[in-house]
């Protein structure tokens, strides 16, 4: 009996040391169960990146024993990307040494395939900062406008997504959606919209829509960071309200928006709305990822990527007032603001049911050309 158990007693050692790292590990991960979730995902943060960099599966004996990493969306949506995209923003702001500006947007031209012919100022050393060079201006000859076709582009960029709102959902690529409502928040009381009575009042897609033999459509442009990055009017409307929502920059990269639904609900954006000829227009522009500044020309007091907005909320501003009755009147063409880098343009209105659109899906296309026409 005595040799059974010093036979037996080492191999219960071992055997304890062997469970040792696994018993340490469950109660270290017990403890992590029992912390605040902005806590645990402080502490999860660094162990998940570890988790998808590290080759053959690593870290995979972790969840044999509990532990989950976040979902990629989850770690995506955690990084800080608008305390860096003000960051990114300060840095592009930097006055660059006359010698280092042809090398630096040099090799940015090569790297995003930016055409320098179109150009107002096509001399590199004219832009003191990358920010400049962002928000250069084209030659007048550049880009002719349309005249024959209601609608127009607003930008360059690519067509992402076009056609009706159906069952108050907008397609942000082929095949993934958003509410409607949650994108331009609830409807706004402007005194030179018409809005219809509220027949059918849960009905958000309705409400838009002014006249019963109109529909609401929808066209979504990716610009890219070697895109024109200004944006025009599309038409001949009138802007009376502005929205801003405060939000995440994340990424608007057609990749990216196949990824994380609802992308363009979650990221900054402002709101232009208002009214052309056949009823209800919206122009919004999405914020992204390193693109913290959306300036509207006529808008002065807006500010965008601000540290004292919190995401979740807007801030309204009313265009229509004693002295202005008709708000802004922008003329098809007309200069209306500008990005920084790259972004999307997000077109919504209420047009007759005859309309249509000139386009491809994954187009490029440049401002002025045709979008739609009844």
């Amino acid at each position: 009996m005595c040799q059974s158990n010093t036979l037996q007693g080492p191999e219960l050692h071992s055997g304890k040391w062997l469970q040792f790292p696994q018993l340490a590990l469950r109660r270290r991960l017990g403890q992590l169960s029992c912390m605040s979730r902005p806590a645990l995902k402080l502490r999860s943060w660094p162990l998940t990146i570890l988790y998808y960099l590290l080759p053959f599966g690593a870290l995979k004996p972790l969840t044999r024993v509990g532990w989950r990493p976040m979902s990629r969306v989850s770690l995506y949506k955690s990084v800080p990307t608008r305390l860096l995209s003000r960051a990114w923003g300060r840095l592009n702001s930097v006055e660059l040494p006359t010698w280092l500006r042809k090398p630096v947007l040099s090799l940015y031209i090569w790297t995003f395939g930016v055409n320098m012919k179109e150009a107002a100022v096509e001399d590199l050393h004219h832009y003191r900062n990358l920010s400049e060079f962002f928000r250069r201006k084209l030659k007048p000859q550049a880009r002719p406008i349309c005249g024959v076709h209601s609608v127009i582009s607003p930008s360059d960029g690519k067509i992402l997504s076009f056609g009706q709102v159906k069952n108050c959902e907008v397609e942000q690529v082929k095949g993934i959606t958003y509410s409607l409502e949650s994108f331009l928040g609830p409807r706004a009381n402007t005194e030179d919209t018409k809005v219809k009575p509220a027949s059918c009042p849960n009905s958000f897609q309705k409400q838009l829509v002014t006249k019963d033999s109109n529909e609401l459509y929808h066209c979504v442009i990716y610009l890219a960071p070697g895109d024109y990055h200004c944006f025009h009017s599309p038409t001949d409307w009138k802007v009376s309200h502005r929205r801003h929502f405060p939000g995440s920059l994340m990424s608007v990269n057609p990749g990216v928006a196949r990824w994380i639904k609802e992308l363009f609900c979650h990221n900054e954006r402002v709101v232009l709305s208002g009214c052309w000829k056949h009823g209800f227009f919206s122009l919004t522009a999405v914020g992204a990822q390193n693109v913290g500044s959306i300036r509207i020309y006529f808008d002065q007091d807006l500010r965008t990527n601000s540290p004292r907005y919190s995401k979740g909320s807007y801030n309204d501003f009313n265009f229509v007032t004693n002295n202005n009755e008709e708000g802004i009147p922008m003329r098809k063409g007309e200069h209306l603001g500008e990005f920084n880098l790259g972004s999307t343009i997000v077109l919504i209105f209420e047009a007759p049911k005859d309309f249509n659109f000139y386009l491809k899906p994954g187009q490029k296309i440049r401002f002025g050309e045709a979008l739609g026409s009844l």
